[in-house]
C-alpha cells in the first residue's frame, strides 16, 4: 500500500464512507431494487470527497513532494478500494442467494431483479459510471462536486430503472435467472460489466490526470 492511499484512508476518508459499505447487504432484500446498494456506497465516497474539499485536502496533497498525477492516483485508488470491497460483499451474498436461498419463496415471488451474475455486472457498470461521471467531473476543477454528483444520480437511477425493467420484456427473462439457470449467459453479462468498469475507470483516470495537470491550484 502506497503512502498516498494510506493518507486517503486515514486522513481524508470519513468513517461514514466505511460504514456505508454495509449497504451492500441490500443484496439480500426481497422486493427492493437491490442495485440501489451501489448508489449508497458511492454516496459514502461522495461524503468523504465533500469533507476533504472543505479541509482543502487537494491543496494539501498537491503541496506534498509528489507529482500532481499521483494525487489523482491516490484518490482513484481509494475509490476503487471502497468499490471493490462493496462489490466483494455483494458477490458473497449473491452466491448465498444463488445456492442456499435459491428456492426461497420470498425471492422466487419477487418481481424485481434477483441477485445473480447479471446483477453483479450491472453493479460494476454503475461503479464505472461513478468513476467516469463523478470522479472525472470532480477533477475538471478539483473543487466542484455538486454538478457531477447530480449528473451521476440521474444517470444511475435511469440505469437502475432500465435494469429492473429489462427482464419483464419478452425474450429477456433469462436476465433474471435464479440459481444457476442460464449460467453461461449470466457469466458473459458479468464479464461485460467488468470490462465496462475497467474501460470507464481507466479512461476516466487518464482524462482526470490531464485535467488536473492543467489546474492552477
Amino acid at each position: 500500500m502506497n503512502a498516498l492511499l494510506r493518507k486517503e484512508m486515514r486522513l481524508s476518508a470519513l468513517l461514514l464512507t466505511y460504514l456505508f459499505l454495509g449497504f451492500a447487504v441490500m443484496t439480500l432484500l426481497p422486493g427492493y431494487p437491490i442495485l440501489c446498494g451501489v448508489f449508497f456506497i458511492t454516496l459514502g465516497i461522495f461524503q468523504s470527497f465533500q469533507s476533504a474539499r472543505e479541509a482543502n485536502d487537494i491543496v494539501f496533497s498537491a503541496l506534498l513532494p509528489v507529482a500532481k498525477r499521483d494525487v489523482v492516483k491516490g484518490k482513484y485508488q481509494f475509490v476503487l478500494l471502497i468499490e471493490l470491497c462493496g462489490f466483494a460483499i455483494m458477490a458473497v451474498l449473491t452466491i448465498i442467494r444463488m445456492t442456499v436461498l435459491a428456492d426461497a419463496p420470498v425471492y422466487r415471488q419477487n418481481a424485481l431483479m434477483t441477485a445473480n451474475p447479471f446483477f453483479l455486472g450491472m453493479a460494476l457498470l454503475l461503479f464505472g459510471l461513478f468513476n467516469t461521471i463523478f470522479l472525472g467531473g470532480f477533477f475538471k476543477t478539483a473543487y466542484k462536486l455538486g454538478k457531477p454528483f447530480v449528473t451521476y444520480i440521474i444517470v444511475t437511477f435511469a440505469v437502475i430503472g432500465a435494469a429492473e425493467a429489462l427482464h419483464h420484456f419478452p425474450g429477456l427473462e433469462a436476465l433474471n435467472a435464479f440459481g444457476f439457470d442460464h449460467f453461461g449467459l449470466q457469466l458473459a453479462l458479468l464479464a461485460a460489466g467488468a470490462l465496462c468498469f475497467i474501460a470507464l475507470t481507466v479512461l476516466s483516470y487518464k482524462k482526470a490526470c490531464e485535467n488536473f495537470e492543467r489546474i492552477d491550484l
